[in-house]
């Protein structure tokens, strides 16, 4: 009798190891769910480190170091990832596109918004983006215009229209600002509408390395005044760029890349609905900033409207 029980006291010991097998798929969803955390905190702060760099920094400029950063970084990471796809004529032309509006033309007005008007208030407005490029893709590719695209991109209208309102009577904004926010908005849509055909053939790391290298030569007519700049400029503010460049441009765009590999787009975009509190709650601990109330009513209208447009 002893020797059956011996074997079957061996026996469970067979399939004792194959179990960390399953545990692998898991792994790799938290590392995309932090990837996703790096990406909507990064992006988040850069709200408020542009209000910081904007003291020392003209919007040109500040686009111009953010980007050479930027370039160096994603550099840096193409050579080490020793993946590249030759662009068609047609990839090129968008990421051009893509580059001059979402590197270039977005940076300059954000930062140029963000001299008068506060980090919080500039996220929520721009934040308004994932609406335009619903209407774009149905006014340019073809795909429509459901009944709550257009209800939520109404409601989003709405909520910038009482932020503009709010932002024109407070002491320190004005409506150039908002306006400035919309366009930064515009060109972050036509980036993205630029950007995703060409997603599905090339590297992420070399598409956004190219487009930030698009942009950085956009910006060059303004290197003579950035190292005027970067010579009379405090620390805190030189650091503000560097950051600007290696965070926000380079590691949030990796991380970005790295989700979008692993998730649903579709949930994914949603993230970014998360960025405009954090960004209020950053500029209230560190910079002692809180958007006039009406705005912050404009903003959750505006993303109210964001999420009515994403309903089926």
């Amino acid at each position: 009798m002893n020797q059956p029980s011996d074997a079957l006291s061996t026996t469970p010991v067979e399939p004792a190891t194959p179990p960390p097998a399953p545990d692998a798929p898991l792994d790799r969803r938290w590392v995309a769910v932090v990837a996703v955390a790096v990406t909507v905190l990064a992006w988040a702060s850069a709200f408020v480190v542009i209000r910081v760099a904007a003291q020392a920094y003209g919007p040109g400029p500040l686009t111009a170091g953010r980007l050479l950063v930027g370039v160096l970084a994603l550099g840096a990471g193409v050579l080490v990832s020793r993946r590249w796809v030759a662009p068609t004529r047609r990839e090129w032309a968008l990421l051009v596109l893509c580059g001059v509006a979402w590197f270039g033309i977005y940076n300059v007005a954000l930062a140029w918004a963000e001299q008068t008007v506060d980090a919080g208030t500039t996220a929520m407005l721009v934040n308004i983006g994932p609406i335009l490029i619903a209407l774009f893709a149905g006014l340019l590719l073809g795909e429509g215009f459901p009944r709550w695209l257009v209800i939520g991109a109404l409601v989003a209208f709405g909520g910038a229209v009482l932020v503009g309102a709010a932002t024109a009577d407070a002491e320190s904004a004005d409506l150039l600002g908002v306006l400035l926010c919309v366009l930064a908005a515009v060109t972050y849509a036509i980036g993205v509408l630029a950007q995703k055909p060409v997603l599905r053939r090339l590297p992420g790391l070399q598409v956004t390395f190219l487009a930030c290298a698009i942009g950085a030569v956009c910006c060059l007519p303004f290197t003579p005044q950035l190292v005027a700049e970067v010579a009379a400029a405090p620390a805190a503010a030189t650091a503000g760029v560097v950051y600007l460049g290696a965070v926000p441009t380079a590691l949030a765009f990796s991380t970005w890349a790295y989700a979008l590999a692993r998730m649903d787009a579709g949930r994914l975009g949603v993230t970014t609905y998360v960025v405009p509190p954090i960004t209020i709650v950053m500029s209230a601990v560190l910079l002692g900033e809180l958007p006039p109330v009406l705005a912050v009513v404009g903003g959750v209208v505006c993303l109210v409207g964001v999420g009515l447009s994403r309903r089926r």
